[in-house]
């Protein structure tokens, strides 16, 4: 069962404090959007659960099938690029998401097992979310 997250504004502007279960992790805002840079931003946090979640898929991937992958690392970017510029775009925004997600695969392994990785990759849980339409319900949480 996935455990809840809790973000909780904290005493400095913009600096968040991120409870997950026994974990606790702060986030911020560059100084130039007028955070402190204590913490990952927002998007550093989206594109961390991204390659995480890519890197572990994989190595889990591998494991089951005995394969020699030593490391894997995942580098990862976001930008907004113009709509008018993708090929690709279904939507009227005029600006698009864009990920860049680069894989390094470090091990003896054939190029079948290369391809059949970075297949495996694409197709990570977060990876999927984020592709899919997603439906998120705000409402205000009270306590009582």
């Amino acid at each position: 069962m996935a455990r809840t997250v809790v973000v909780t504004a904290g005493q400095v502007k913009y600096i968040q404090d991120v409870a997950i279960g026994p974990h606790v992790l702060h986030a911020d805002e560059p100084e130039a959007a007028g955070g402190r840079d204590a913490g990952p931003s927002p998007y550093e946090l989206l594109l961390a659960a991204l390659g995480t979640c890519t890197a572990i898929t994989v190595q889990m991937y591998a494991d089951r099938r005995q394969w020699p992958l030593r490391n894997v690392q995942v580098r990862l970017s976001h930008a907004r690029a113009h709509a008018v510029d993708c090929a690709h775009c279904d939507t009227a925004s005029p600006l698009l998401d864009q990920v860049d997600l680069a894989i390094s695969l470090d091990g003896d392994l054939s190029e079948e097992q290369r391809g059949r990785l970075m297949a495996v990759a694409a197709r990570c849980p977060v990876h999927n979310t984020l592709s899919a339409p997603i439906s998120i319900a705000t409402h205000e949480w009270r306590d009582s």
